[in-house]
């Protein structure tokens, strides 16, 4: 039997690397002869800069201390990767959970809903352009803010001020202060040009944008979710970016900031997965398990789990699914089997306290339900 193991990172728990270890290891105590191939994943949010590292030779870490999302010196990594004839100076690899992510904030989270901003990515973005790199990828899933990618702009040279001509603070409770937008000084991109990785389609404004999908995932309260969107919507008349473009409403609004400079859309997962050779190695395999931390509405469109049963579903290959939380209406129709952590372990303290123990458990459960299929 040959099992590829493509999950995600299970937020706050465990890595994508180590999550794919510990499912393993609970298959080989039911079939250890198996054939296991481990394919950490990512879609564009944390995890994203690992995967890239462990799948191109030669990639570097690189170190640069930005502003995280409360404010406060972050000490982070971008990632070089060797020259390629697209880039003879190299990519660079940027992610901005790392750099303005929402577990930069603490477990669990001190929500910053209306504070939080994207300076920290910019930062980084901008030191990897002195690096003198020919192409930049970008992920920016995970994000802690609701600013429309203000912060980053600004890192990047944009001058983004109030009535009084004041440049205006972080995150969206500045944002709702914008009068002005004055791009002439941003940062011109690197002649290979910036490629965003984004793991949702979602567009700017309204009842499926930043503010209010993901607004109050992040503390935000009602009132606080009209602001916003009112401030996406200011935010996209200013800059003269189509609030509608899918992607544009990823990680608070980044997604647009981004475009905003000139930068490309992709999801992310599908990028990832072609780098590591994803949908050669399901279509060679018997079964393949995916996962992530919190299984939802939103993760059959741009997130691992999805992108990765569309590519067994193309093979022909059974596809599992294991979960830190499966919500109630989300769509498993696609798996053949299912496993959630908080199941298994009789709770979310228990899943989250011990998440290796309930990961092994999870894949001993998987194979012993597969034997008698395979």
């Amino acid at each position: 039997m040959s099992v590829v193991i493509a999950v995600d990172s299970f937020k706050g728990s465990l890595s994508a690397a180590a999550a794919a270890e510990a499912l393993a290891e609970g298959w080989r105590r039911v079939l250890p002869d198996a054939d296991l191939r481990l394919l950490p994943m990512a879609d564009g949010g944390e995890g994203t800069l690992d995967a890239f590292a462990a799948a191109v030779p030669g990639a570097r870490r690189v170190a640069v201390r930005v502003t995280g999302p409360a404010g406060t010196a972050v000490d982070a990594h971008w990632l070089l990767l060797p020259p390629t004839p697209r880039a003879s100076a190299g990519t660079a690899v940027v992610e901005l959970a790392a750099t303005s992510g929402i577990e930069l904030l603490g477990s669990p989270p001190a929500l910053r809903p209306l504070d939080a901003g994207t300076r920290g990515v910019g930062q980084a973005i901008a030191a990897a352009l002195d690096a003198g790199v020919s192409r930049i990828v970008v992920g920016i899933g995970s994000s802690a803010s609701t600013d429309g990618g203000a912060g980053l702009l600004q890192a990047l040279g944009a001058d983004l001020t109030d009535a009084a001509g004041t440049a205006i603070a972080d995150g969206g409770r500045g944002l709702a202060t914008l009068a002005a937008v004055d791009l002439t000084g941003l940062r011109a991109l690197p002649c290979g040009g910036v490629t965003v990785l984004t793991d949702v389609r979602s567009p700017l404004i309204g009842p499926e944008g930043a503010a209010a999908v993901f607004g109050p995932q992040k503390g935000a309260a009602p009132s606080d979710v009209r602001m916003l969107d009112a401030a996406l919507a200011r935010w996209a008349a200013l800059c003269g970016v189509d609030p509608r473009t899918p992607g544009a409403g990823a990680a608070g609004g980044a997604g647009s900031g981004l475009l905003v400079w000139g930068a490309t859309l992709e999801p992310g997962a599908a990028a990832v997965g072609e780098l590591i050779g994803l949908e050669e190695a399901v279509a060679a395999a018997s079964v393949v398990v995916t996962g992530e931390g919190a299984f939802d509405g939103q993760s059959s469109t741009g997130k691992v789990p999805g992108h990765v049963a569309a590519l067994a579903a193309a093979h022909g290959v059974p596809v599992m699914l294991v979960a830190g939380r499966i919500a109630p209406d989300a769509a498993t129709g696609a798996f053949a089997r299912t496993v959630s952590l908080t199941e298994l372990a009789g709770g979310v303290a228990g899943a989250t306290g011990d998440p290796r123990r309930w990961l092994r458990e999870a894949g001993e459960s998987l194979a012993r339900r597969t034997m008698g299929t395979s």
